[in-house]
């Protein structure tokens, strides 16, 4: 993989719609990026969880600069994640962030988990539409052990091409299911990594590490970012 010299910095997100006050961010940008990826946490862990700073770090070493940022329940200290009027008004708040600063490169969103569900719902409800594309990194689908489509059902509102990358031991999206979802969707585009679960964790019996996975995603991502249109 190319070595590519990346700049960090600390930023400040604000003009979050109902929230008072604003939360963190923070910009990996290569010095010949090609794209900027908006990248949101998921769930159960902040922005600067190991999977979402090497996902930014290996993004950063095949061209794609990235803004993560975390949630206002993140940045508070709490558990619980935001309602989605909530998140996606952040979702919102960080794509125009990018928007005004990084405005020389082509602009994609998504996030880990409830990150890349809540920046597909702030896509299909219109509130994201300078993006030119979504990247979900573990959809999650359904619960555990509860196989359904119903989180999906947003998806066939939103106008831009997705690329879903899943595990195949990922417990919150059945592969069948999973697969039926990015079918019925004409922009949509599903990677399979295997051996993969929802953290992108594999097991040594599969043959591979850990550490090829994420090399993986930033791959997919970056032939995704470079499609034409």
């Amino acid at each position: 993989m190319t070595s590519r010299k990346q700049t960090r910095r600390d930023v400040t997100i604000s003009n979050i719609k109902g929230r008072t006050g604003s939360v963190s961010g923070i910009l990996v940008r290569p010095a010949d990026a090609v794209a900027i990826l908006v990248l949101a946490h998921g769930a159960g862990a902040g922005m600067d969880h190991p999977f979402m700073s090497d996902l930014a770090t290996t993004l950063g070493e095949v061209g794609i600069a990235t803004l993560r940022f975390q949630f206002p329940y993140w940045e508070d200290g709490a558990k619980r994640p935001d309602n989605a009027k909530l998140a996606t008004a952040t979702v919102a708040a960080a794509i125009q962030w990018a928007l005004e600063r990084v405005s020389d490169l082509p602009l994609f969103a998504g996030g880990k988990s409830f990150g890349g569900r809540m920046t597909t719902t702030a896509a299909s409800l219109g509130m994201i539409e300078s993006v030119k594309g979504l990247v979900c990194y573990g959809f999650p689908l359904h619960q555990a052990g509860k196989p359904s489509v119903d989180r999906a059902a947003h998806l066939k509102d939103v106008k831009v091409p997705i690329l879903f990358l899943q595990g195949t031991r990922d417990a919150l999206a059945d592969l069948s299911l999973m697969r039926e979802v990015a079918r019925a969707l004409p922009l949509a585009k599903m990677h399979v990594v295997q051996g993969a679960d929802h953290g992108f964790a594999v097991l040594k019996s599969s043959g591979r590490s850990n550490a090829e996975v994420i090399p993986e995603l930033a791959r997919e991502t970056l032939t995704f970012c470079q499609l034409p249109g």
